[in-house]
């Protein structure tokens, strides 16, 4: 079933990084380390200072008729709200991850940018479907 979405804004947003994500990783990582946990603990680090850097560099950018992901000056990857069927935001006090279908896949993105202005500007670009 595909449907089609319209949009009430013309206006570019971009969101803003949001650390939390990869801060309590790396943070979090630290008491492992001191227990001598170091695999578990180096691989939480890894995973945060990877989610860290992937804050520092990509930004989100909600268009009139698509979601863009853009490195730098680059667009690395275009979601038409067309082809969107669902999204949904795990969890709603602590967000988590972001998830969205399209038609032919599914994807999940950890929220490593502001989850209040994603989730306004979700429910302006692409009213979901439960």
């Amino acid at each position: 079933m595909t449907t089609s979405f319209t949009s009430n804004s013309v206006s570019t947003v971009e969101l803003k990084p949001s650390y939390n994500i990869p801060v309590v990783l790396i943070i979090g990582s630290i008491p492992l380390v001191l227990i001598q946990q170091f695999v578990a603990g180096g691989i939480i680090a890894l995973l945060g200072l990877f989610l860290l850097y992937q804050a520092v560099t990509l930004r989100l950018q909600f268009t009139a008729t698509d979601l863009d992901i853009v490195r730098g000056d680059n667009l690395i990857r275009r979601f038409p709200y067309s082809e969107w069927q669902n999204w949904r935001i795990f969890w709603d006090l602590i967000p988590i991850l972001f998830y969205f279908k399209e038609i032919k896949s599914i994807h999940f993105l950890p929220i490593l940018f502001n989850p209040k202005t994603l989730k306004a500007c979700l429910e302006e670009r692409c009213p979901r479907i439960d």
